[in-house]
């Protein structure tokens, strides 16, 4: 059967008319809002349109209306320096519905935002965005919102102009005043909380800084504090609340601040792994990139729009990974600090390289919010601090053992000569001016020089370290020991005041040397030659009683069978010179000229 030609272009027109009106319909129909609803997001409802030239009005918009299209949510606009997006809106508020409406736009980097509404007397228009001091917006907040007139049971028609140069998803929201009013208490509780912790960071280190005098924590409240106000800048807080009113530089401050922050992430990044040592190319690169973006922040101020902004993010991007390659070179080469400044700045790069591709239309990365940036945030500084801190404690390790070498001998640990001189001056002074008495003694390692003949430089030193383990197990912790000569000593037993005190520590040490320490290769002994002096006996300066000592051990014989002798006292310094010894004469302790001591001594015979 054939059908007729007018009856299958009528079915056909029909079958036309079919289709087009359902959506006719839906797009003229206007959205009901109710309390209950709290929060629709516009673009399920909305008809867009988009004016590439960027000349038309709300008159030619609204004459226009039936040419919009339905959006479709999660597009991605690119519009450029001059085209206009339109969103036109149909609602109606439900009778006996207590809840005012607000249009948000939760994008605060937006250019350019204005609503218009109809009331009694035409089009009113308001005007919001990043290129107008948020203290001129009809409603201050991190990003635009406008409240809309919609009077219960009354259809309304609203048009949302939108300019903006990079690529971006215009996610307009339909929310109540009350969920509204919830949502950014809620936000400005979490973004409060990050940015209170790296304020408290900021401040401890600028502290720490001031009190130690360490410019490297200096340099992390620097860095730390661009970029906390970068990102503050990005997700609405600083215009907002810290420069409400200022509107001179339209939309550059943000791009300037993340430039900045950039920079000191680079240079920061170079002195934390300490990069001019380890990798000295490395070092350089990132030096120069971390100039550049300090450089490259003036940018935004002079440039438009459409040349700075892929220079700022293309910059971001290349320090960015660059950044996070160094920090993985400075991991991989065994450098602990590494690790930490990877596992930091990973999470930040990765959420910077993704918010900047597509703004910049690079590619479509899904899911990039503000909020991903922030948790970058919250996420790098901490651990770059935790760096920082192992950085500084290998620093001053190195400074403490780097001082250890000018105040302690490098071989036996000892006090230095010239802080035993200090401290040695101190006692004198002390006894002079408070009668406190103190024994200062010499010792001599007689046989140093046979044993490094015979045996060599190790075995010397051996003889030293083994004379020192022997000397401290006789004096206390507040007794001062040095080694002022190669292989001489120097002690100061502070409160001693008789010579049985010392010569009893003396005999001790000369009897521990003379015993041969089982096993030992080779086998040596070691002979001690001692001189004392006895503050209360013969008052010296700090000078003549280092001189008088070491007179009395050079009169000494390497044989001689008195090996422990005092200063005279003061009364007999008109008397011949007098020896002291706790040895009696017939002791002999002459030794082998190479072993030392091979006969003990009568330890019976002191007195």
């Amino acid at each position: 059967m054939r059908w007729p030609a007018g009856v299958l272009l009528a079915a056909a027109g029909l079958l036309v008319l079919a289709l087009w009106a359902p959506s006719s319909h839906a797009r003229s129909a206007p959205l009901e809002l109710t309390d209950t609803l709290g929060s629709v997001e516009a673009a399920a409802v909305a008809g867009v349109w988009l004016d590439r030239q960027g000349t038309a009005g709300i008159e030619q918009a609204a004459q226009a209306a039936s040419d919009f299209q339905p959006a479709r949510p999660g597009t991605v606009h690119k519009l450029g320096p001059n085209a206009a997006l339109w969103l036109h809106l149909r609602l109606q508020r439900a009778p006996e519905q207590r809840q005012g409406w607000l249009l948000k736009l939760p994008m605060p980097t937006l250019d350019h935002v204005t609503v218009f509404q109809r009331g009694p007397a035409g089009w009113t228009a308001e005007a919001a965005g990043d290129t107008i001091a948020v203290a001129r917006w009809p409603e201050r907040g991190r990003y635009p919102f406008f409240r809309l007139d919609l009077p219960a049971g009354q259809t309304r028609d609203v048009f949302v102009r939108i300019q903006h140069e990079a690529a971006a998803d215009f996610a307009a929201v339909l929310t109540t005043a009350a969920a509204n009013s919830q949502q950014v208490q809620m936000e400005y509780l979490s973004l409060g909380a990050v940015f209170g912790a790296m304020l408290l960071l900021i401040v401890a280190c600028a502290a720490r800084s001031w009190v130690y005098r360490d410019a490297v924590f200096a340099w992390y409240a620097v860095y730390a504090a661009l970029t906390t106000l970068a990102v503050a800048s990005f997700t609405g807080v600083a215009p907002h609340l810290l420069w409400p009113g200022f509107g001179a530089l339209r939309d550059a401050p943000t791009p300037m601040l993340a430039s900045a922050a950039v920079g000191a992430a680079m240079l920061f990044v170079r002195t934390t792994l300490g990069l001019r040592r380890r990798l000295p190319v490395q070092d350089a690169a990132m030096q120069a990139l971390g100039v550049a973006g300090l450089v490259l922040a003036l940018a935004p101020a002079f440039l438009p729009k459409s040349v700075h902004l892929p220079l700022v993010g293309g910059y971001m991007t290349a320090a960015s990974v660059a950044g996070v390659l160094i920090a993985a070179a400075a991991w991989w080469r065994g450098d602990t600090v590494g690790r930490y400044v990877f596992a930091a700045q990973l999470p930040m790069v990765v959420a910077v390289v993704a918010t900047v591709f597509r703004a910049l239309g690079w590619a479509d990365v899904p899911f990039v919010s503000q909020y991903v940036v922030v948790l970058g945030l919250t996420i790098e500084v901490p651990l770059m601090l935790v760096a920082l801190f192992i950085r500084a404690r290998d620093r001053h390790s190195a400074e403490i053992r780097e001082q250890a070498l000018s105040t302690q001998d490098a071989l036996t640990g000892l006090l230095a000569p010239h802080l035993f001189q200090d401290r040695l001056r101190q006692v004198v002074a002390r006894h002079r001016r408070d009668g406190e008495s103190a024994a200062i003694v010499y010792i001599d390692l007689v046989n140093h020089g046979r044993i490094r003949e015979a045996f060599g430089g190790a075995a010397a030193e051996q003889s030293l370290l083994r004379s020192v383990i022997k000397l401290r197990r006789l004096l206390r912790d507040v007794d001062t020991v040095s080694r002022v000569g190669e292989a001489r000593f120097g002690v100061i037993l502070e409160g001693a005041s008789s010579r049985a005190s010392v010569t009893e520590r003396a005999a001790r040490l000369i009897a521990a040397g003379l015993m041969p320490l089982p096993g030992l290769k080779p086998d040596v002994t070691l002979q001690f030659h001692i001189a004392a002096l006895l503050l209360n006996e013969r008052a010296l300066e700090a000078d003549a009683v280092q001189a008088a000592l070491s007179a009395q051990l050079a009169r000494m014989s390497p044989r001689t069978r008195r090996p422990i002798r005092f200063i005279a006292p003061e009364q007999q310094v008109s008397d011949p010179p007098v020896d002291s010894s706790m040895f009696a004469p017939d002791i002999d302790l002459d030794s082998d000229p190479v072993t030392g001591v091979r006969r003990r001594p009568d330890l019976t015979a002191v007195g």
